[in-house]
């Protein structure tokens, strides 16, 4: 396991509600993030599928590892995502990769999908964008 995916996983850990959904760190590299979570009866919605704003929390999440991976100690500016279709299966996974950066800023994109019986569909995509925290503040 390389170091960086090692000090991305104690950063989730330490996370309040990223460990209360179970998520976790599949891949950290520069410019790249994939996070997953099981899909549990608790994360769905009245119709049966993951409640959107766990689909988001997820996309968020992925799109600032991105950006932190070639920033540093980031958060993210804003974001919008674009839900698809439904989230039904057994796990979540969100796939971000940076698009561009530079020494304060990166602009990042994510793609989240359901895994499942029925194989992969993608059910949400985000863009956002990442900044690096300024120690000074």
């Amino acid at each position: 396991m390389s170091e960086l995916l090692e000090f991305g996983r104690r950063i989730l850990e330490n996370q309040p509600f990223s460990a209360l959904l179970g998520t976790e760190l599949e891949v950290f590299e520069p410019g790249t993030a994939v996070l997953s979570l099981a899909i549990r009866p608790e994360l769905k919605q009245q119709h049966g599928f993951v409640h959107g704003g766990v689909v988001s929390y997820l996309a968020d999440n992925a799109l600032t590892y991105a950006g932190g991976s070639v920033l540093g100690d980031s958060v993210t500016s804003e974001y919008k995502i674009n839900y698809l279709r439904p989230a039904i299966g057994d796990k979540l996974v969100a796939k971000a990769t940076v698009l561009s950066s530079g020494r304060n800023q990166a602009v990042c994109q994510c793609t989240v999908i359901a895994t499942g019986e029925a194989g992969e569909r993608t059910v949400a995509l985000a863009q956002g964008t990442i900044n690096k925290i300024d120690p000074k503040n």
